[in-house]
């Protein structure tokens, strides 16, 4: 039975007809096909040309000779949890994983299609790590309440620096969400304290977060990239790293001192973007040894590019097509982490996990063409194995709006006034992360060793991943497009130490899943084992079509199983069947939509709210629209404020609280 409420509610939105007047997204980069394209990144179709096939091509045959357990192998990382890949979500777009509040006081919408996403990864791997955070949480403020209630506010006035980002106030709802979400999709957090203010500490959200979250919160963060405070304007000219040392004490004592605040040994840091500063010159203030007991982490953020001039003016353009094959090689990710390989072993010896904290392919909102692609996936998932073989703990991926080309998934919902007819997209990089978590697997004891694969070759890269001590899948990648397959290539794998057919040595056959995609610049035609999220506006987060695994014999004479990779594409190899079973699930998890919005325009939104993440603003936009009914370009570009779906949870009147212990008055919504 629908709750009296929501009826009451649903029959409002029958009858309202209120307008909302949008801004346009400033252009980004005028350059590739889509020149004169001016709407929301997330759908910009500018597509690239491929790479041509490397002078001289990589051979087309090697051989991988594997050993059957760890105890032989040289050189394997640390152990490995599953959420290896996560999220990064700016602060400023947290709100969209849900609907704005319109008439249930104290009461979650809770995105469909955002949860399906979630949970296809949580059920592989165990659980989700996200991390709320960004440039946006330095200026963040939890108060009792806002105006209209409001769950989320921007404050347009106060965003004065270079990358325009604009001060924040929210209320104890959005946490709320939050660990609504965690009862629902496995998911874990890290949270952003402010940092901007160090004489007056706004301590509410580790306060409120650790009462609501319990458990389910992993981590605060103390100061984002402190290392451009600087260039942003945020510190004097003269701030270091002994300051940053000096205000993360201060930090730390605020917190020793607040009841509130029940766990001490929550904070990470620096966080540096490693600008002006590398790690090292952080780690020799004695950070690490003055605040160990209060350090859950050490982190680092990080990205290869950026598209600074073409979002904010900063610096020289980029032309895309230029930048592309910088990305499709295993040197990419390679040369990302040797910055970072020093402060990893300190961290290992300092008892420390080591985290990419925010990442993503370019700063400033990605490349067209680059980020949205199908090479942004190999480039990501290969980064990302690189990382945890260089014995980081854990990365995050970071999600920015709609306004950027480097979206993961999870923002990207329709504007509102397609959302009864169209659904979400997903980012390329969203199936990185997926299969991120079938590569390692829900049991926390994986370990990942680079092959060096076909004498160190560069477009043609692998992995070995061993659980618990028996070799147990193997990652292969083929960066080159070519569909008339003349440079697919074939990896003949034998494991050693056991006999064929015996669980510690080469298996009598292995299940091979697949990533592929017609071109490394592909943008939607992109299937993982046979599925796929489809393209624009296709998605309710649930994988689509049947599930197609390769069965591969192997020669039980010669020891081997041959496999092949296509060009473009990825397989995952699985060694054991058990290895394969983990992290496929038979019954998949989702959350099914029972309840729909009006199919007219329903809410009526302050504008400050449409303004995207990092400071978007809407005083320089040169055109305005309308989504009412009958106006001018109402089916123009419109940022996601109201999507389309939700449903009414069989939970009763008492939202869930995971880990908390805290019953929430109110209903959740999904």
């Amino acid at each position: 039975m629908i709750l009296p409420t929501l009826l009451t509610f649903l029959s409002a939105l029958h009858v309202s007809h209120a307008s909302v007047t949008v801004y346009h997204q400033a252009p980004m980069a005028a350059q590739s096909a889509a020149a004169n394209y001016t709407a929301p990144a997330a759908y910009d179709p500018t597509i690239l040309n491929a790479p041509p096939i490397p002078n001289p091509a990589p051979s087309v045959q090697f051989t991988l000779e594997l050993q059957s357990s760890s105890q032989a192998v040289q050189g394997l990382s640390i152990v490995q949890n599953g959420p290896f890949l996560g999220f990064s979500i700016e602060t400023s777009v947290v709100n969209q994983v849900r609907e704005l509040k319109i008439e249930f006081k104290h009461s979650s919408f809770l995105q469909v299609p955002f949860l399906n996403l979630m949970a296809n990864i949580g059920q592989r791997a165990g659980s989700v790590h996200i991390r709320i955070g960004g440039n946006t949480q330095e200026t963040a403020t939890l108060v009792a309440s806002i105006p209209d209630g409001k769950a989320i506010e921007k404050d347009k006035v106060s965003a004065s620096n270079p990358t325009r980002t604009p001060g924040l106030l929210f209320t104890a709802e959005i946490i709320y969400m939050l660990a609504n979400i965690s009862a629902l999709a496995k998911v874990k957090w890290y949270l952003g304290v402010p940092f901007n203010d160090t004489a007056n500490l706004r301590l509410q959200i580790a306060e409120v977060g650790q009462a609501i979250l319990g458990d389910n919160l992993i981590g605060l963060q103390v100061g984002n990239e402190p290392d451009l405070y600087s260039a942003h304007g945020h510190r004097p000219a003269t701030y270091s790293p002994f300051d940053y040392f000096g205000e993360f004490g201060t930090m730390v004592q605020a917190i020793n001192n607040d009841a509130n605040i029940p766990a001490k040994n929550k904070l990470i840091g620096p966080s540096v973007a490693t600008g002006p500063w590398t790690p090292e010159m952080v780690w020799d203030t004695g950070f690490i040894s003055s605040y160990t007991n209060s350090l859950a982490a050490l982190a680092v953020e990080h990205y290869p590019d950026d598209n600074c001039a073409a979002m904010y003016g900063l610096g020289s353009p980029k032309d895309p097509q230029t930048e592309f094959p910088n990305y499709l090689n295993h040197t990419a990710g390679k040369s990302l982490i040797a910055p970072y390989l020093n402060s990893a072993s300190i961290a290992q010896a300092a008892g420390k996990p080591l985290l990419m904290f925010e990442t993503n392919s370019a700063s400033c909102g990605g490349f067209p063409g680059i980020s949205d692609a199908f090479g942004s996936a190999l480039w990501a998932l290969d980064y990302g194995l690189q990382m945890a073989y260089s014995n980081f703990s854990g990365a995050l991926f970071h999600v920015g709006g709609q306004n950027v080309y480097y979206n993961v998934c999870c923002f990207v919902s329709p504007p509102t006034n397609q959302s009864t007819f169209h659904k979400w997209t997903i980012g390329p990089i969203y199936y990185s992360i997926l299969i991120s978590a079938e590569t390692f697997g829900p049991n926390g004891n994986s370990q990942i060793i680079d092959l060096n694969a076909n004498n160190a070759n560069a477009f043609t890269p692998a992995y070995a991943i061993y659980e618990g001590g028996n070799i147990a899948r193997v990652a292969l990648f083929n960066y080159m497009t070519d569909q008339s397959g003349a440079n697919s290539y074939t990896a003949t794998i034998s494991v050693g130490g056991g006999q064929t057919g015996a669980p510690n040595g080469t298996p009598a056959q292995v299940k091979v899943k697949y990533l592929i995609a017609p071109s490394v610049a592909e943008k939607h035609n992109i299937t993982w084992a046979g599925q796929t999220f489809g393209s624009t506006f296709e998605s309710d987060g649930r994988l689509m079509g049947n599930l197609d695994v390769n069965t591969v014999t192997c020669d039980t004479n010669a020891n081997t199983c041959q496999v092949q990779v296509p060009a473009p594409g990825f397989a995952l190899v699985f060694l054991t069947d058990s290895a394969f079973s983990e992290v496929t699930p038979e019954n998949p998890k989702t959350f099914p939509t029972t309840s729909m919005t009006r199919t007219l325009n329903t809410a009526t939104v302050d504008p400050s709210v449409l303004a995207t993440s990092n400071g978007h603003s809407g005083s320089d936009r040169n055109k305005l629209g309308s989504t009412g009914k009958g106006r001018a370009n109402g089916a123009e570009s419109l940022r996601e404020v109201v999507p389309g779906i939700f449903v009414l949870l069989a939970m009763g009147l008492g939202a869930v609280m995971a880990g908390s212990g805290i019953a929430r008055l109110g209903r959740v919504h999904v």
